[in-house]
């Protein structure tokens, strides 16, 4: 019917977010795994890869690394309904496919641990769009991605009139097992209203 697209996070490869991808995806839906085109110094893949810590805005050559990102994800999302998301950097990468032509089949949005990479962009992509469903995952102690950015996004989407789920936790940044189930339902839901064409 549709197909559920994961990013991992900066570091992190197609395997690494297997286990979360082929738990939440719906029955009779498709899971896309892709990987990040950079190559990560330490280990891993990353969409855009830099050194400056999370509060430092991001920079010209980052923005360009994330159209190189877009631009290579793009060719591998298939036809039909989409769920999109990912953890902390993917996540980002997943917001930006909004501005993209796949951003009209997008029934759904995933941020764990994330924030939006260009706010302003994405605020102009969702003005041209049909108001969905939206997933924030995000932990009170997380010091790679403060709250507040992952508050901020939540902000935009709900600006947009998106239907958005906000799901907090007191841990850092992870995917917080112990909300997994209501993730689990977020998903199921979503696709039921993708399916049915609305």
């Amino acid at each position: 019917m549709g197909t559920l697209v994961m990013l991992h996070g900066l570091t992190g490869t197609a395997d690494m977010i297997r286990p979360l991808g082929e738990t939440l995806c719906p029955e009779g839906w498709n899971l896309l795994l892709p990987e990040g085109p950079f190559v990560h110094p330490n280990r891993g893949r990353g969409w855009w890869i830099r050194d400056e810590p999370p509060e430092v805005a991001l920079d010209e050559s980052t923005f360009i690394q994330i159209s190189e990102s877009v631009s290579s994800l793009e060719p591998q999302i298939p036809t039909g309904p989409l769920i999109v998301g990912g953890f902390s950097q993917g996540s980002a990468l997943a917001q930006e496919l909004l501005s993209t032509d796949c951003g009209p089949r997008i029934h759904g949005v995933i941020v764990i641990a994330g924030k939006s990479a260009r706010p302003q962009a994405l605020r102009t992509a969702l003005n041209d769009l049909p108001s969905r469903r939206f997933l924030s995952m995000h932990g009170e102690s997380d010091h790679l991605v403060p709250l507040s950015q992952g508050d901020e996004t939540v902000e935009i989407f709900h600006e947009a009139n998106w239907d958005t789920t906000v799901l907090r936790h007191q841990k850092g940044h992870m995917v917080n097992l112990a909300q997994q189930q209501e993730l689990v339902d977020w998903v199921q839901k979503t696709a039921e209203i993708a399916n049915n064409g609305s």
